[in-house]
Order: structure tokens, then C-alpha cells, then sequence
């Protein structure tokens, strides 16, 4: 609603990008200046939840299955809508996630891998839009317990896992996954190729985004995908630091926590193709 231009939002798990307020006196009022609008629509219900729960249930239904990783994200148009009073919508047919309120489902696996963290790596995979295909070769950085070795070793990949802790026997003894005693930081770039770097390492961000720099300039890497994990208090400038490398692509996941994700893809063809 503000007539300033958009400023980037990496924290917002999903961004309307264009608000209206329409007045709407009764539920069919609504339901029927929606419809107007477009098909789609989410509700997101942050008062008169009553009143909001019925005028969504007037609109026609949205499937809101969870995805089957790797499916692709959904590509239907989707608004969003909220009451700001019982006769006053704020509505956008228009918004930055596929999803309603930013919140990616999957089917989960409750079984093989040994934590959650994988739903971080599938939502940011489908979010990019790019997989690691069968056959490259994958650094994973700080792996232990294997949950992203655990996920990437399930669409084909050859993993590298690098961690000084251990990996999950299950985890360490799939198919196309090579355990490395090692720091994640303890690595050369010059001396490694891989097609995707990856990192959801503890580790305070300056720390993280001086190794990102190190892998960057070594040219050896084609994609970084890797959790900024904030300890204690935001750090907003290295926020900005992660940002500001071209290519670069930061965002809040929903299946993050008090973390950001950043993804980057260089120039020319893959790397690491084994």
C-alpha cells in the first residue's frame, strides 16, 4: 500500500505485490469481488477469523497437497487475502510464493533420514528450481547427522560428506556417498570440484560467508546452496554481505529458523560432472 518503490525482503516468507483494500459488507459481497479478480485464492487469517473462514469457504477450492519432492513448485497464480475489518478485505492477486502464505508442505520421510533438516534442502531446491542431477558430485559441508547427505544421495547424487563428527551409518553407507573426516573449513577450493557446495554447517556468518568467498573465487564450485545461521542478534550487515554477491539469492525458507538461505550460480557450464 505504500507508494515507495518495493525494498528487498529477505525475512518474509511471502510478499504481496498487490495490495487493495475493497470494501465488502457481507460475505458474499467478498467472495464475489474475489472471484473477480482471479481463481486462486489463500486466506491468511490474522483477525475475525470466523468471518475470513467463510468467505474463503464461498471461494472455489485450492489443492493444497503436500509436494512430492522433487515435484516442481506449482505454477497456478495464487492471491491472497486477509480482513482487516469484517467489511473491509486487504487483498492481492498477486504474490511472491506459490504457496499459501510462503509456507512449503512436502510428503515427509519419517524413517530414513536421522533429523529434518533435509526439509531446509528440499524447499530450497524447489524454490530454486534446479537439482542436482544423477551422477554430480556434491560437497556437503559439516554433513553430520546426514540429513542433506541423506536427501541429496536420494536423487542420485555423489556426495562427498564432510564433517569431523559421524555421519548416520544409515546415511554412510547408501549408495554414492564418500565420507570425509575433515573440517568444513578445512578444505581447498582450488583443490576440489563439485557441481553444487553445500552447507548447513553451525558456524557464525562472517565465518561462513569468508569461506563462500573462498569457493567463489576459486571458480572449482557451480552452485552454493547453504543455511546463514544467525546466533544471538541478527547481523543485518552480514545479511547485506550474503546479498550483494552477484548471483547470489538469499531468502527466509519456512522450514528455517532464526537462519537465512543462500544459493549462487556461477557462470558457464556445471563443474564437477562425474
Amino acid at each position: 500500500m505504500s507508494p515507495d518503490p518495493p525494498a528487498p525482503a529477505a525475512w518474509a516468507l511471502d510478499i504481496w505485490t498487490a495490495c487493495q483494500a475493497i470494501e465488502a459488507p457481507s460475505i458474499g459481497a467478498a467472495a464475489k469481488a474475489l472471484r473477480g479478480m482471479q481463481r486462486n485464492w489463500s486466506l491468511y487469517s490474522a483477525a475475525h477469523h470466523r468471518r475470513a473462514a467463510l468467505i474463503a469457504g464461498a471461494l472455489p477450492p485450492v489443492s493444497a497437497k503436500p509436494l512430492l519432492f522433487p515435484a516442481p513448485a506449482p505454477t497456478a497464480p495464487l492471491g491472497a487475502f486477509t480482513l482487516l475489518e469484517p467489511g473491509r478485505l486487504l487483498a492481492s492477486p498477486s504474490k511472491t510464493s506459490p504457496m499459501p502464505n510462503g509456507e512449503w508442505r512436502f510428503v515427509e520421510d519419517r524413517t530414513g533420514p536421522p533429523s529434518r533438516a533435509y526439509l531446509k534442502l528440499w524447499e530450497g531446491l524447489t524454490r530454486l528450481g534446479r537439482y542436482p542431477a544423477p551422477g554430480e558430485r556434491c560437497l556437503d559441508l559439516g554433513a553430520a547427522p546426514g540429513g542433506w547427505t541423506w536427501a541429496l544421495a536420494g536423487l542420485g547424487a555423489q556426495v562427498v560428506a564432510v564433517d569431523k563428527a559421524p555421519l548416520d551409518p544409515r546415511v554412510a553407507t547408501m549408495p554414492g556417498v564418500e565420507v570425509r573426516r575433515d573440517s568444513a573449513f578445512g578444505l581447498d577450493p582450488a583443490q576440489e570440484r563439485a557441481a553444487w557446495l553445500l552447507s548447513d554447517v553451525i558456524c557464525y556468518p562472517a565465518r561462513l560467508l569468508a569461506l563462500l568467498r573462498r569457493w567463489i573465487a576459486a571458480g572449482t564450485v557451480a552452485n552454493i546452496l547453504c543455511s546463514v545461521k544467525f546466533q544471538g542478534a541478527t547481523d543485518h550487515a552480514a545479511a547485506e554481505a550474503f546479498a550483494a554477491i552477484p548471483g547470489a539469492v538469499l531468502f527466509h525458507g519456512s522450514h528455517n529458523k532464526h537462519e537465512l538461505t543462500f544459493a549462487w550460480r556461477g557462470a558457464g557450464q556445471p563443474a564437477g560432472q562425474v
